[in-house]
C-alpha cells in the first residue's frame, strides 16, 4: 500500500482557498499512486483555536463533496482536518473520505490544556482498514499520551498516522516520540505537519515517515509544501514538493 502525508501552508480561516490547495496535493498524490493521503491537524482552517467556533462545520457540509468525488473517481482515501460541530461543543476532527463509502470522522480524544477552552473531547475512529491493512489515526497531542499508541497497537494497527500542527520545539519532541512508537510497536508511523503561521506561532513542517524499526525513512523540510508517499511493502519513498 502506498500511504501519503501532506505538508500544507493553510490560509487562516479561509476554507475555500484551503480546499483548492488540498485538491492540488490530492491530485499530486494520485499521480504518484497513493492509496491514501492524510492532511495536518485542522488543515482546512489552519490551527486557530480561538476561531474554531466561527469556522466549525458539519461533517456533511456540501463544500467537502469534492473530496468524496475525488475519492470515488480516483480510488483514494482522503483525510482532512476541520473543526466540527456537535450538540455539546466543537471537536478537532479528521473527516475521512473513502471510495464509495459514507464519510467517517476521527475526533481528538485527548486535548491539550490550552485547547480545552475551545474544544471538547471526541471519539477516535476504531477499526479502520485500508487495503486490508489496519490503520490507526492520531491528532497532535494524542501522540504524547502513551495509552493512545498502546491502544492502537493492541487493536492490531500496522500503521499509525499522526496529523499535527507543531512549531519547531514541538516538532523536535514529536519526531522522537513517533520514532519511539514505531520501534516499540513495530508500526510504520507517519507525521503530517503544516508550515506557516498559526495561533501558536510558526509551524515547522518536517512531515515524516518512520519504518517499523523506528528509523527515519523520509522527511520534508521546515518551510515548503509537498507530500511524502511510502510504499509499505517495498519501503520505497517518494517526496514531491510544490
Amino acid at each position: 500500500m502506498k500511504i501519503g502525508v501532506a505538508q500544507t501552508r493553510p490560509v487562516t480561516g479561509d476554507i475555500d482557498s484551503n480546499i483548492k490547495n488540498h485538491i492540488s496535493l490530492i491530485e499530486l498524490a494520485v499521480s504518484n499512486g497513493a492509496d491514501i493521503i492524510v492532511f495536518p491537524e485542522l488543515s482546512l482552517t489552519g490551527y486557530e483555536p480561538s476561531l474554531a467556533k466561527e469556522l466549525a462545520a458539519d461533517t456533511t457540509d456540501n463544500r467537502f463533496e469534492i473530496f468524496q468525488q475525488l475519492s470515488d473517481t480516483k480510488q483514494i482515501t482522503i483525510g482532512v482536518g476541520v473543526p466540527t460541530k456537535s450538540p455539546n461543543g466543537i471537536h478537532i476532527t479528521m473527516v475521512l473520505f473513502q471510495p464509495n463509502r459514507l464519510r467517517q470522522t476521527n475526533s481528538k480524544m485527548y486535548l491539550h490544556a490550552d485547547e480545552e477552552p475551545f474544544f471538547i473531547s471526541g471519539n477516535n475512529l476504531q477499526g479502520l482498514i485500508i487495503n486490508n491493512t489496519p490503520v490507526a489515526l492520531a491528532i497532535c497531542y494524542e501522540i504524547s499520551i502513551p495509552e493512545h499508541s498502546e491502544s492502537a497497537a493492541k487493536s492490531g494497527a500496522q500503521v499509525y498516522i499522526a496529523s499535527v500542527a507543531k512549531t519547531a520545539g514541538g516538532v523536535e519532541k514529536a519526531t522522537k516520540t513517533l520514532s519511539d512508537i514505531a520501534r516499540q510497536y513495530s508500526m510504520t508511523v507517519f507525521m503530517s505537519n503544516c508550515v506557516g503561521m498559526c495561533e501558536d506561532g510558526l509551524c515547522a513542517g518536517k512531515s515524516a515517515v518512520w519504518n517499523n524499526k523506528g528509523e527515519l525513512a523520509a522527511q520534508l523540510d521546515d518551510t515548503g509544501e509537498g507530500i511524502i508517499i511510502f510504499e509499505t511493502e517495498t519501503q520505497d519513498v517518494m517526496l514531491r514538493t510544490v
